[in-house]
C-alpha cells in the first residue's frame, strides 16, 4: 500500500477495503467510538430525501448509509469498488441494488439522481476532483450533493490531541477489532493528509457545484459539505 501522500493506487485501495470489509461496520463504530451513528443520521437530514427520489450513495461499502435512504421511501443506489463490500452488504441487504463501479467513471447516464452523496470514500479516489465532477453529471440540474468525510477540527488544543489518536491510537485500536489492521495506518494516513473544510469547498466549486456550504460535526473531525447543482 501506497503512503496517503503519494500516489493513490486504485488496485491497492480496492484490496485494502476487500481485505476490512468482513468487520468494516463493527471497525468503525468501535474507532469512532459511536460517532458514526450520529455522522449517518446527519448525512440523512442534509441529503433530505423525498419519497420517489432516486439517491446515489457512492463509496457505500455495505449499504449502512444507505439503507436509511430506503426507509425514506427514496429509491438509493448504493454504488462501490470494492467487490468485498458490495458481497457483505448483498448478504445483509438482499432488498438494496448495490452496484459496482469506479468513482471516476460511475456507470449511470446523465442527470438520473435527484441527489448523490458520499461518506468517507472522496479522499480514496485517486482523482477527488473527478469524482466529483462525475456526481456532478450523474445528478439532476436543481439536485443536491452532500459529501460527509474527516476534516480538520477548528480548536487547536483538541486538533492536537486528535491527531495523536488518529497517527497512534487508531492503528493500535484497529489491531484489536479489524480484519486487516493495516488498513487503518493508511486511514490515519490519508485523513491527515486531506484538505480542511475550505479547501474541500474549493474543490466543489472547481468541480462544478454551486452554493456550496459545510456544517462541522464532533468539533469539526468531520464535516457536511452541501452543494447543488446548477
Amino acid at each position: 500500500m501506497a503512503r496517503a501522500d503519494l500516489d493513490k493506487q486504485p488496485s491497492d485501495v480496492r484490496r485494502m477495503f476487500d481485505a476490512v470489509a468482513r468487520r468494516y461496520d463493527v471497525t468503525n463504530d468501535v474507532l469512532s467510538m459511536g460517532q458514526d451513528r450520529r455522522w449517518r443520521r446527519e448525512v440523512l437530514d442534509a441529503v433530505d430525501p423525498q419519497p420517489g427520489e432516486k439517491v446515489l450513495d457512492l463509496a457505500a461499502g455495505t449499504g449502512t448509509s444507505s439503507e436509511p435512504f430506503a426507509e425514506r421511501g427514496a429509491t438509493v443506489v448504493p454504488c462501490d469498488f470494492s467487490l468485498g463490500m458490495l458481497r457483505v452488504g448483498k448478504q445483509a441487504r438482499p432488498h438494496l441494488p448495490f452496484t459496482a463501479g469506479d468513482g471516476t467513471r460511475l456507470p449511470f447516464a446523465d442527470g438520473v439522481f435527484d441527489a448523490v452523496t458520499i461518506s468517507f470514500g472522496l479522499r480514496n479516489i485517486v482523482d477527488p476532483l473527478a469524482g466529483l465532477g462525475e456526481l456532478l453529471r450523474v445528478t439532476r440540474p436543481g439536485g443536491r450533493v452532500v459529501v460527509c468525510e474527516f476534516s480538520h477540527p477548528t480548536w487547536a488544543p483538541f486538533r492536537t490531541v486528535y491527531l495523536e489518536y488518529l497517527m497512534k491510537a487508531l492503528p493500535a485500536i484497529s489491531r484489536a477489532v479489524s480484519s486487516s489492521p493495516d488498513a487503518y495506518v493508511y486511514l490515519a494516513e490519508s485523513i491527515r493528509a486531506w484538505p480542511d473544510q475550505a479547501g474541500l469547498a474549493a474543490m466543489l466549486g472547481e468541480a462544478g457545484w454551486r452554493d456550496v456550504e459545510w456544517l462541522d460535526l464532533s468539533g469539526g473531525v468531520v464535516a457536511l459539505h452541501r452543494a447543488v447543482k446548477g
